[in-house]
């Protein structure tokens, strides 16, 4: 009897990304608003005072994104998962100290700098390196943690209700404190360290497959120098920005705004969670796809899909409104996530993908710095969210034109000219 192959080592560490990522994310992004909403009730402090912590945080990770890439690629995805969820620990321990607007501020720096040195950068950086064929369904498997974690929402919302926002965070805090050694020790930053290649291929299979299948298997890799030097890089950069606006604002102020039409908090976590449970299945879906079909035109389909949500949201103040917004939204940016992320993958490849990403946060990071506390302070001043929420719409739909002008580019090892 043959043999069976054991599983690939890529794939548990798609299995660590998922649970990382649910836990990681879920309070700094889904539930980040019902954190807001507890701060707010119990300070008295005004959204733009509480976005403009997020803003910090999103200024934050354009000074440090490329720093933080260069170190993944560098030092490697285990280190930097452990050094992100020790700092990441620190600071929800702080949080639940905060008894003044500086406090808050620097504890919540502390914790958003932990997540970006832990959670998504390094953890797809791993995936990149141990996947080829399938990136894009890995990436998309490994990405529903972000999704995932949205079902925790309505878990936390009752915990802030129940023990208080102090209680939760501290809880938070020791918990990341202590899957900081066991996460990262399982985490293996690439197969050639082990005697492997990229899918588990073994030699003999290359040649068969490459004969058979689009993908090369030999990437020719991008420096950060070349990449910037690319009409790809800026155009992806440009899509990933304008819908990314949207999703760090949703991320503050969904939960505020659906209260304020009258929403409880608890079923304003469903809503969060319906969205969720939506954006896992086209997730999978948008992953899939994302082997077979044009990569670019997938992530302009998806990315106008988040435009109606965003516009729905806008439009129709209500419960149907809120419902029909959580599935348009959950559609559109559970269908863009992966396939903006493996995009650079396949365009730039393995060796500098995390640096290239963290130089892509730049602008990236600045656009979304202003967007939660621009509609913040729109809030404040006119009472509604209409204005930021149609806003963000047109903003996808810039988003979606974008990505189309995305043209692989051509190595200058193999071309006269980068395009």
């Amino acid at each position: 009897m043959k043999n069976r192959k054991p599983i690939f080592y890529g794939w548990w560490l798609v299995a660590i990304t998922i649970f990382t990522m649910s836990v990681v994310i879920t309070p700094i992004f889904q539930g980040l608003g019902a954190f807001f909403v507890s701060l707010e009730r119990h300070f008295g402090w005004s959204r733009t005072i509480l976005s403009g912590a997020f803003s910090l945080s999103r200024a934050e990770g354009a000074i440090l994104g490329p720093i933080e890439g260069y170190l993944i690629d560098t030092l490697g995805s285990r280190m930097a998962v452990l050094i992100g969820l020790l700092i990441l620990g620190i600071g929800f321990v702080a949080l639940s100290y905060t008894d003044s607007i500086l406090w808050f501020y620097i504890s919540f720096l502390i914790v958003f700098a932990g997540a970006g040195i832990c959670g998504f950068m390094p953890l797809i950086a791993a995936i990149n390196n141990w996947f080829i064929r399938k990136r894009t369904t890995a990436m998309a498997i490994g990405m529903t943690g972000i999704n995932l974690g949205g079902l925790l929402v309505p878990l936390l919302t009752f915990s802030i209700v129940s023990l208080g926002w102090r209680s939760t965070s501290l809880v938070i805090g020791i918990g990341a404190l202590i899957l900081a050694i066991p996460i990262s020790s399982a985490i293996r930053n690439r197969p050639e360290e082990y005697g492997s290649k990229p899918d588990g291929i073994d030699e003999h299979e290359i040649n068969e497959i490459e004969s058979e299948s689009p993908i090369n298997l030999d990437e020719i890799d991008f420096t950060v120098k070349e990449a910037l030097r690319t009409k790809a890089f800026w155009a992806i950069t440009a899509a990933h920005g304008f819908s990314a606006v949207s999703a760090v604002t949703i991320s503050v102020h969904i939960i505020p705004a659906l209260t304020d039409i009258g929403i409880s908090l608890q079923f304003s976590g469903v809503i969060v969670s319906i969205y969720t449970v939506v954006g896992v299945i086209f997730q999978l879906l948008g992953g899939y796809a994302g082997d077979k079909l044009s990569k670019t035109r997938l992530i302009a389909f998806f990315v106008t899909i988040q435009a109606l949500g965003m516009f729905v949201v806008a439009t129709v103040p209500n419960m149907s409104g809120a419902i029909l917004f959580a599935v348009l939204y959950g559609a559109g940016f559970g269908g863009r996530i992966p396939l903006l992320t493996s995009i650079r993958g396949e365009y730039f490849g393995r060796k500098n993908f995390a640096t290239i990403f963290g130089v892509s946060q730049v602008p990236m990071n600045l656009a979304t710095m202003f967007a939660p506390i621009a509609a913040g302070y729109i809030f404040d001043v006119q009472g509604s969210y209409f204005i930021p929420f149609l806003g963000l719409s047109i903003l996808n739909m810039l988003g979606a034109f974008s990505i189309l002008l995305a043209q692989k580019p051509s190595h200058p090892n193999n071309a006269t000219h980068i395009t």
